[in-house]
């Protein structure tokens, strides 16, 4: 999977993963972020993503990060002007602190779960390299039976979850959501029993 990958997946229009409403755990479990107006979020892989908006209308400083020109113009003429939302058309992986700037939390609800195994440890990495002590993260990862169905979304089970970030986060799962509203489109790939785990972890 390349950059080229994606690019071709938002040129057919291929977006299955994209939602027309912010994610129920963002929504739900934002207080456990525990922010103050102002804070800046920062949202990997963003797409066009509703969460942009909605975080921004809660007085977040929104920063995100997106490889896809399309998708990024697409967000500015369904949303408007968001004189909070930062996104960025580049590579997540180019990213330094310095350029990113400083940040108060992550919210990563389509990130990992789009990258495969090898890019997943290299992918933790860089949020290491991103965060600093203190800064917290919610992560929404998929559960499901990957034999059935090649990702993305690729399952990430709550062992990788603590293989990836155990070293240097407290990890604590804030549920585990098994009736998802878009488990039909699953269904008609032939995979059952998919759910998502939603985790907080925090920098140490």
């Amino acid at each position: 999977m390349d950059a080229d990958f994606w690019h071709e997946r938002w040129q057919k229009g291929e977006i299955g993963f994209h939602q027309d409403r912010p994610h129920p755990a963002l929504i739900k479990h934002f207080d456990a972020l525990g922010l103050t107006p102002g804070a800046r979020v920062f949202v990997p892989l963003a797409g066009k993503s509703r969460d942009l908006a909605w975080l921004a209308a809660r007085g977040c400083a929104v920063v995100g990060i997106e490889l896809s020109a399309i998708a990024v113009e697409e967000f500015v003429a369904e949303n408007g002007a968001q004189p909070h939302v930062d996104l960025r058309c580049g590579d997540l992986f180019a990213l330094t602190p310095q350029s990113l700037g400083p940040i108060d939390a992550i919210f990563d609800r389509a990130a990992l779960v789009a990258l495969p195994p090898p890019m997943r440890t290299r992918y933790a990495a860089k949020l290491r390299e991103l965060a600093t002590p203190g800064t917290r993260t919610l992560l929404v990862t998929m559960e499901y039976d990957q034999s059935r169905m090649r990702g993305p979304p690729h399952a990430v089970l709550p062992d990788e979850v603590q293989a990836l970030y155990g070293a240097d986060h407290d990890i604590r799962m804030l549920e585990h959501v098994t009736d998802l509203p878009d488990a039909p489109r699953f269904a008609a790939r032939g995979v059952g029993d998919v759910s998502e785990r939603v985790y907080l972890l925090t920098r140490r």
